[in-house]
């Protein structure tokens, strides 16, 4: 098995960090988009700058949202 560094190490871990990342959001636009329509600008902004944990949190609660304000939390 090859040597891996300290430096290359992180930067594989943060590579797959940021594809699930990706693939989570992606998903969430996709189901976004079947349940409610067209995402607005401001679902786009919240979206694109959404943590991982909110990510999650929006998977699970799209189920049972009634509107994509309620989702998200558009104030």
């Amino acid at each position: 098995m090859p040597y891996v560094n300290t430096i290359e190490r992180v930067e594989r871990e943060k590579a797959v960090h940021e594809g699930r990342h990706e693939g989570v959001e992606g998903t969430l636009r996709k189901q976004i988009a079947l349940k409610f329509g067209e995402l607005p600008e401001w679902a786009d902004t919240r979206l694109a700058s959404a943590t991982d944990d909110q990510l999650d949190n929006w998977v699970a609660q799209i189920l049972t949202a009634d509107s994509l304000e309620v989702l998200l939390g558009r104030h």
